[in-house]
């Protein structure tokens, strides 16, 4: 058996949704010391909706197959719908990750999830702060 899926190589070697958004309406970056990934999510937001994303990534092939997918997840979706993306569905419509990629997907999550609370400040909306990383103390960036 393969160690990558079909679908983790294509989004690997033709990455969806690479860019920058200029003035973004939300901008969420996570980072892995351990492994020297960062991504940058960049959203753009209109009613709700999520009407733009982009990203860069800097790391390992798991950590960009990981953002271009997620990226393709929440394009068109609601913020509230994108706010529930777990790294378990980016994982699973990978086609699976290797046991020791699985951090990969954890910080899409956490990019997608950083991108909205930026979103969510930047616009004084009110949210739970528990559906939310802190980075600060995260296991995934130390």
């Amino acid at each position: 058996m393969a160690l990558y899926s079909e679908k983790v190589m294509d989004h690997f070697t033709n990455p969806r949704n690479v860019g920058v958004i200029e003035n973004a309406d939300g901008i969420g970056e996570v980072g892995n010391a351990k492994c020297g990934d960062i991504m940058k999510i960049y959203l753009k937001i209109e009613n709700e909706t999520i009407v733009d994303v982009k990203f860069e990534t800097f790391g390992c092939g798991s950590a960009i197959a990981s953002s271009s997918m997620a990226t393709e997840m929440i394009m068109g979706k609601s913020i509230h719908e994108a706010l529930a993306l777990t790294n378990k569905a980016v994982t699973e419509a990978l086609g699976g990750l290797p046991a020791h990629k699985i951090h990969c997907s954890v910080l899409a999550e956490e990019a997608i999830k950083n991108a909205l609370k930026d979103y969510f400040d930047k616009n004084n909306i009110p949210y739970d702060k528990s559906q939310f990383p802190d980075c600060a103390n995260c296991a995934h960036c130390h």
